[in-house]
């Protein structure tokens, strides 16, 4: 590219760019033979570029430390509050687990109304109560007018929150 194809700020003229691309594109629909003439293009193109066809990406760099989360309890500069109004109105699933167990798939199969199953929990052991499928706290089951309800006993500090999700 010559140097009247550069304006004074160094950005390439785009009406003689345009020029060249049509031009070029002219030439590749003239001189094609029929039998491979985009791939041999495109290769002569990869070619002109210094690029051969035998690179490989580079293989991205293994991730060191994970990126620490951010502390939304301290403030962020002088009288600067970090804005949690944002993600307030944002729906979470949350459910309670009564217990796991493990069972095959013909086991599976053969349930029928009536079956009881056996899970690895203690009668009168608290539930967990998850958030979008992470840990948040313990509790117990409760009736509260007429439905079942949950009453925390335990609830798992923001720190061992985070500490559970490494």
């Amino acid at each position: 590219m010559s140097d009247d194809d550069q304006n004074d700020s160094g950005d390439v003229n785009q009406d003689d760019m345009a020029d060249e691309w049509a031009a070029a594109m002219e030439e590749a629909g003239e001189g094609g033979d029929g039998d491979g003439g985009v791939e041999d293009d495109w290769a002569a193109a990869m070619a002109e570029a210094g690029v051969s066809e035998e690179e490989e990406e580079p293989e991205p760099e293994p991730a060191g430390d994970p990126m620490p989360l951010q502390d939304f309890s301290a403030p962020e500069g002088p009288g600067d509050q970090p804005d949690l109004q944002v993600v307030l109105d944002i729906p979470v699933t949350m459910s309670m687990e009564v217990g796991q167990t493990s069972i095959s798939i013909r086991n599976l199969l053969q349930l029928t109304q009536g079956s009881v199953i056996e899970l690895d929990r203690l009668a009168g052991e608290p539930l967990d109560v998850l958030v979008n499928g992470t840990l948040i706290a313990h509790g117990e089951v409760v009736v509260v007018n007429e439905k079942f309800g949950i009453r925390m006993t335990d609830v798992i500090s923001p720190q061992e929150r985070i500490a559970r999700l490494r």
